[in-house]
């Protein structure tokens, strides 16, 4: 049963959400969090907005598919691994660190690049989960 209060408090919960699971992400690579716990946050609020408004309206919400997130997030951490191979002449998965300080992120480097593509993968992954479970139903 869908009631008016569910449905007003995930419409103000999901964007809360959302902002929390960024803050999660940029703070995973000094203290715990990370693109894990982030993508899952994020997840979470997604599942709550389609609870509360159906599954139809969050995937309008979404606009695309989240399958489309895993490749993208894959990608974006294979090439944040590789790039102090082409760029430094490091191994594999070595930290690459911008030498300036970035407001709100900290120290820019390739963990954060890394911790972006496992929130893409982990948010892709279990939307896609969760989303299959609930159309079969």
């Amino acid at each position: 049963m869908k009631t008016i209060i569910l449905r007003t408090a995930s419409n103000y919960m999901l964007p809360l959400l959302l902002v929390f699971s960024v803050f999660i992400l940029l703070r995973g690579h000094y203290l715990p969090g990370g693109g894990f716990v982030g993508g899952l946050i994020a997840s979470i609020a997604f599942v709550l907005h389609a609870f509360a408004n159906g599954l139809g309206n969050t995937k309008d919400l979404i606009k695309i598919h989240p399958g489309f997130l895993m490749p993208a997030g894959l990608g974006l951490a294979f090439l944040s691994g590789m790039a102090p191979l082409f760029f430094a002449g490091k191994p594999f998965m070595t930290g690459l660190w911008y030498p300036n300080y970035v407001e709100v992120i900290g120290s820019l480097g390739s963990a954060l690049f890394f911790d972006i593509g496992v929130y893409l993968v982990v948010l892709g992954v279990t939307l896609t989960i969760i989303f299959t479970i609930s159309e079969s139903t």
